[in-house]
């Protein structure tokens, strides 16, 4: 270790405390601290006025520092999700959604699941929260520090196919391997055609071979989705089979929010009276490929 008196300024006394305040700041500068830097002279007034020990100083100083880059980073995860709009689970009226199990949604809440490459496939009809409720679980794991993407089934395949188009597809594919959790909105909205079924299938079987999780919603159940993957019964099975191997299946029943809103305010003409979807069966195992 060198001898910090070789190093003091020439005609500075050793126990100044500006000079080394002073390298302090600098020396934050150029470790590119500069919360901390920014906060130095408070936190140094506050811990000398409350007897702070060296390591609660410094632990003090260092922890707004990590808070700030954590901030930052967060608001990068968030935009890098490129959620259509930002909602937390604490914003969801469970009690609205009594089919909604509060407890496994909590249990979701802890990303668990992540570690074991589960998935979640949140189905019902349209409007019941579906897509809230994969936004809510996404945006927790974007507050962890990971990295989180959000598209529309039809969105992806359609992206995909330009990529085809200007030999990217392999790029684009892997750049969807990326995020800790993928989230698919809106399967079976509207038909995919054979080229953009066979896209979606090989991001599915892809993350599925990396136990990466995907958070899928859809509206249609799992035995109308051969329709959604061109009438291909036997790519939509082999879709199901990676997608349910290890997944939380959520089936979600009742009225939409919107239409109930409309009815609340009174206006209630032109609206169709919708009875609630079946419940689509939960799967005992995954289906076989033949």
């Amino acid at each position: 270790m060198s001898d910090l008196r070789a190093d003091a300024p020439q005609g500075a006394p050793l126990d100044s405390s500006l000079v080394y305040q002073e390298r302090a700041v600098d020396a934050l500068g150029e470790l590119g601290l500069k919360v901390a830097r920014e906060h130095l002279d408070a936190v140094a007034q506050r811990a000398a006025a409350e007897h702070w020990s060296y390591t609660h100083f410094l632990g003090y100083l260092l922890d707004g520092e990590l808070r700030e880059r954590n901030r930052k980073r967060v608001e990068l995860s968030l935009q890098f999700a490129k959620f259509p709009f930002i909602k937390r689970l604490i914003d969801f009226d469970f009690s609205a959604q009594p089919s909604i199990d509060k407890r496994l949604i909590e249990e979701l809440m802890t990303a668990r699941y992540l570690s074991e490459g589960r998935n979640i496939i949140f189905l019902g009809p349209p409007g019941v929260g579906k897509t809230m409720l994969a936004i809510g679980l996404a945006v927790l794991v974007a507050e962890l520090g990971h990295r989180v993407y959000f598209t529309s089934a039809l969105d992806m395949a359609i992206k995909l196919s330009k990529a085809i188009e200007r030999n990217q597809l392999h790029r684009q594919l892997n750049a969807l391997m990326q995020p800790k959790v993928l989230v698919i909105d809106e399967v079976g909205y509207l038909q995919l055609d054979r080229l953009q079924a066979s896209l979606l299938f090989q991001v599915i079987c892809n993350r599925y071979e990396r136990g990466q999780a995907i958070i899928l919603t859809s509206n249609k159940a799992f035995g109308e989705w051969g329709q959604i993957f061109a009438d291909d019964s036997i790519m939509a099975s082999a879709v199901l089979d990676r997608l349910l191997h290890r997944s939380t299946v959520i089936n979600i029943r009742g009225e939409s929010y919107r239409l109930k809103e409309k009815r609340q305010s009174g206006s209630t003409a032109g609206l169709p009276s919708l009875s609630p979807e079946p419940k689509p069966p939960t799967p005992t195992g995954a289906p076989k490929l033949n």
